[in-house]
């Protein structure tokens, strides 16, 4: 889960190397904090929010089949 949130923000960022995503594994579900220079915030959350409910629905779909739940926080 963690690599697929760090490379799609990867791709979204003009500055790569400020991105920075943890993941905080509980019994059934995971945070994945995913923390981006001040400047890129806008271009990972988008247009009302469409671009990080996109990721959310990459990360819950990909979560379900480890039977497992998954949140994104943008940090």
């Amino acid at each position: 889960m963690k690599d697929s949130v760090q490379f799609i923000a990867y791709c979204l960022v003009d500055d790569p190397e400020e991105v920075s995503v943890t993941e905080i594994d509980g019994r059934h579900y995971s945070v994945i904090e995913l923390k981006v220079a001040q400047d890129d915030k806008g271009k990972v959350i988008g247009k009302q929010g469409r671009i990080a409910e996109a990721i959310r629905t990459i990360l819950s779909a990909a979560s379900a089949k480890d039977k497992k739940r998954s949140v994104l926080e943008i940090v």
